[in-house]
């Protein structure tokens, strides 16, 4: 039994920006999700983005967005490189207005939105492009996993860790025909499979929650989602690789310009992703695994359900919010 001398003291540290990121997140929850079900993917995100940005606009912050929308001339606002916040600390942000997009249009499981907060510097930059990723949860021995093996080496490592067989391990993945191949030397290696419609940031973060049933997240996806995936994992002390994924010459030589002359073809480790005390924020616009969708409530209430975390602290803290609004019309 602990005794009161053995237990750790609770640790105080610095201003908590999580809540003043939780608004944001609602913000662009609450837009999005009155697009939910009606099979407008791009009106559900342009309300989500609008939303985010003019919430933006009251945090403490001197922020600019290193992981957004796109380029300047491809987004018109949350763009790379646009400056956010009402002063502050100078801070690296990284946003998903809506991750699934699809998920939402269709009143599909796991849309969520999520903004991560770092030091000025602290995120990788890079052009929107897709990126490999290889994520684990906590508690395993450090480097256990290396995205330059086969899966079926990774899943090996990944059972005897765990001390258990790898049939009794699952694997998440997009639900895309390049993941083929990885999928059947998974189900050939012995472990179940998850596939995904969208939202691979969530299927990441699945790594980190034991109720979820993962245990294993690989495949590619986008960079942007891969950045905020990394920041989390930060936050729920899980392990990650990624490795950026270019098209052409053009694509390397911009991520090169970006990556202040890193070689943007290295193995990327979790801290190349995501490096530096970071905060980290989703809020549900449909339920799934990780938050409650939005819902609407009787007398003008707005439901909304979002997770917080920080890596300093390594506290995460899930709230409920009731927003009193006026009628939907």
């Amino acid at each position: 039994m602990s005794t009161a001398s053995s237990v750790r003291p609770y640790r105080v540290t610095g201003r908590n920006l999580g809540l003043d990121l939780a608004r944001v997140t609602e913000a662009a929850a609450i837009a999005s999700a009155r697009w939910t079900g009606r099979g407008q993917k791009n009106a559900a995100d342009g309300a989500a983005v609008q939303a985010m940005r003019t919430a933006f606009d009251t945090v403490a912050i001197d922020g600019t967005v290193t992981i957004g929308e796109g380029e300047m001339d491809e987004a018109p606002m949350l763009y790379i490189g646009e400056k956010v916040g009402c002063g502050g600390d100078e801070m690296d942000i990284a946003v998903d207005p809506l991750e699934g997009t699809n998920l939402c249009a269709r009143s599909m499981p796991n849309a969520i939105t999520v903004v991560a907060l770092a030091e000025r510097g602290k995120f990788l930059h890079a052009p929107d492009i897709y990126m490999q990723k290889l994520a684990v949860g906590p508690g395993l021995p450090d480097d256990l996993i290396d995205i330059n093996a086969s899966i079926e080496v990774n899943l090996r490592e990944l059972a005897r860790a765990k001390k258990c067989a790898v049939s009794d391990l699952t694997l998440c993945a997009l639900e895309r025909e390049r993941h083929e191949e990885l999928v059947a030397k998974t189900l050939e290696a012995g472990a179940r499979v998850r596939l995904l419609s969208d939202g691979d940031v969530a299927g990441v973060v699945a790594t980190c929650m034991p109720e979820s049933g993962v245990d294993l997240y690989a495949g590619s996806g986008g960079a942007p989602e891969g950045v905020l995936a990394a920041a989390a994992i930060r936050c729920l002390h899980g392990q990650m690789q990624g490795q950026l994924l270019f098209d052409d010459a053009a694509q390397a030589e911009r991520a090169r310009q970006m990556s202040a002359g890193r070689d943007p073809t290295r193995t990327l480790a979790l801290t190349d992703m995501a490096d530096g005390p970071v905060f980290f924020c989703a809020t549900g616009v449909t339920s799934g695994d990780m938050l409650k969708g939005v819902e609407w409530l009787r007398n003008d209430y707005i439901r909304t359900h979002s997770v917080m975390m920080r890596s300093e602290s390594g506290t995460i803290r899930y709230m409920d919010t009731y927003h009193h609004v006026h009628p939907r019309s």
